[in-house]
């Protein structure tokens, strides 16, 4: 069985280090806890110097705010250690001290320092807007004037989890087709400039009246080769040309309405949206922020425009009393269910609750829609990689068949 390291908290609040051998990391962890301590962290302690020098970022030497997942991770370890009883300061001495790497202990250290100078929690965060978003403030702020930490920084990290697990859906389904598409394209290719060329001498030799089928595939073949390098430098330009253009307001409201009128992917995307919306709309009415506050602080986590202009009209139309499902149901954007479990939120007054049961189903939603698309896309990818190098091959036959009349 495995090494796994491990550093827990004691019930006197004292860090703990050491390694233990286990099955899982599941069953490392539930070791900690029979031993009476608080697990913390729960890693494989295999890989020696190469997994040290993995584990050294170097992108850390430039960049200066944490990401994602390290926010998460320090996240659920304050909840945890302000759910067991320990104080602000003691906790965030913990965090400092297990800090993974220099970059995350510099921000750690700020933050501690500015707490221990008596700024609140919230107000320390505000000042890496890079690290800890909006929303993230926004709850934070909440809970410490509802006097309620520990369980808003439990919600929030478990609303983190739920979002990286969203996004590692989508990742996750969308490598074997990517991987299955650059495999045929590279095969392509390879047929084109490697393969093919091989023949053209044999042609030229005898004199033979290649058919236009082949003809087309060998000049095709001559321009990958000689201009394969250009194409591909084009191709990148283009591509951050479309990244700027991306940035202009007008072009991007019209690129996301058009994403939202695809057939598959249009789909897919409102069922994420839906998830994103109703998830971070029912933690923050869940931890106490107002509607109209709580609408503010959605629009930074939908990066989709076209979804903006609804919550923006919605809040308008909340503000004047008139509810928030209506307005969004006029908008056709999210999907008929969310609309509809919010405006029984809004009758049965449990608006939050029901945010984050719709954001439950929709969740599940993505991940049926992914598995079918997926489904969809390997055998599509395999019949016209197939039907592509068939018809390579087919020319090349014809061309060979052609050699052979003109030698008889």
């Amino acid at each position: 069985m495995p090494d796994f390291r491990f550093t827990a908290l004691t019930p006197g609040g004292d860090t703990v280090r050491g390694t233990t051998t286990a099955g899982s990391e599941a069953d490392a962890i539930a070791w900690i806890r029979r031993q009476g301590n608080i697990p913390m962290r729960a890693e494989p302690a295999t890989g020696g110097l190469l997994q040290t020098a993995l584990r050294f970022e170097l992108t850390g030497l430039s960049r200066r705010h944490l990401r994602r997942q390290e926010v998460t991770n320090l996240t659920r370890e304050l909840s945890v250690m302000l759910g067991a009883g320990q104080d602000l300061d003691r906790a965030m001495r913990f965090l400092v001290e297990t800090a993974p790497n220099p970059r995350v202990k510099s921000v750690l250290d700020g933050l501690r320092a500015a707490v221990r100078d008596g700024s609140t929690l919230n107000a320390a965060l505000g000042r890496h807007p890079d690290s800890f978003p909006r929303l993230y403030v926004g709850l934070v702020r909440a809970a410490e004037a509802g006097g309620d930490l520990g369980a808003t920084l439990d919600r929030l990290a478990t609303l983190m989890e739920r979002e990286r697990a969203l996004v590692s859906t989508l990742q996750s389904a969308m490598i074997y087709p990517s991987m299955l598409a650059l495999a045929a394209i590279g095969s392509i290719v390879l047929l084109l400039t490697r393969v093919l060329p091989q023949f053209v001498p044999l042609f030229q030799q005898n004199g033979a009246q290649l058919p236009r089928s082949t003809q087309l595939l060998i000049d095709a073949g001559a321009l990958l080769s000689d201009y394969g390098v250009l194409m591909v430098i084009g191709l990148v330009l283009l591509a951050v040309l479309a990244r700027q253009g991306l940035r202009r307001p007008a072009t991007r409201l019209v690129v996301d309405r058009t994403l939202l009128r695809l057939p598959i992917i249009g789909l897919l995307t409102r069922e994420v949206l839906a998830a994103r919306f109703t998830r971070t709309l029912g933690t923050l009415l869940g931890n106490g922020v107002p509607l109209i506050a709580a609408l503010g602080i959605v629009r930074d986590v939908i990066g989709n425009l076209a979804v903006l202009g609804a919550i923006d009209r919605a809040t308008e139309s909340a503000k004047g009393g008139a509810g928030l499902s209506r307005t969004l149901d006029e908008a056709s954007i999210l999907p008929a269910r969310a609309i509809h479990l919010l405006r029984l939120g809004e009758e049965t007054a449990q608006l939050g609750p029901m945010s984050l049961r719709a954001a439950e189903i929709h969740e599940e939603q993505v991940r049926i829609r992914v598995q079918r698309l997926v489904a969809l896309l390997v055998p599509v990818i395999t019949v016209v990689m197939g039907a592509a190098v068939a018809g390579i091959v087919s020319s090349l036959l014809l061309a060979m068949l052609s050699l052979n009349d003109l030698a008889q």
